[in-house]
């Protein structure tokens, strides 16, 4: 795919999306998560303390894999290598997460005025997009 149509096929928001932080022990760590994608960068929102998060704070470079179809006619997919920071900050999570709502459709009048006690959000900023799609000749 040109990266424009990977970008759409990310905006699109097909799944879940899967998140590869580096473990203490040196084994990759995967969990399924949900994301929205905006100017270029993913947001991922989770809570503080995760094993993702003390993962993503040792070391910043995480991979995100979003895949879909069920033959080979219609499977196409992105791997992301993404250098990542944790938010923590109230007014900037407060921002992200308005965002996210007015990307879900929620009326300006609706959006949270609060943050989630707990909660963080993981900003992916992707260095390198690989993508496939092998139903396009």
């Amino acid at each position: 795919m040109k990266d424009s149509e990977a970008w759409e096929y990310i905006e699109s928001k097909p799944g879940w999306i899967a998140l590869s932080t580096n473990g203490h022990d040196g084994f990759p760590h995967t969990v399924p998560i949900g994301y929205f994608a905006s100017d270029g960068e993913i947001f991922i929102g989770c809570i503080d303390r995760t094993q993702k998060v003390k993962n993503v704070e040792r070391n910043k470079k995480i991979s995100l894999m979003l895949e879909s179809g069920e033959t080979m006619a219609n499977l196409k997919g992105v791997l992301i290598k993404a250098d990542a920071e944790i938010i923590r900050d109230d007014v900037e999570r407060l921002a992200i997460s308005r965002l996210a709502a007015l990307q879900r459709g929620v009326d300006e009048a609706d959006l949270p005025q609060t943050v989630r006690p707990g909660s963080v959000y993981i900003r992916a900023k992707p260095i390198k997009i690989v993508s496939w799609n092998y139903g396009k000749p």
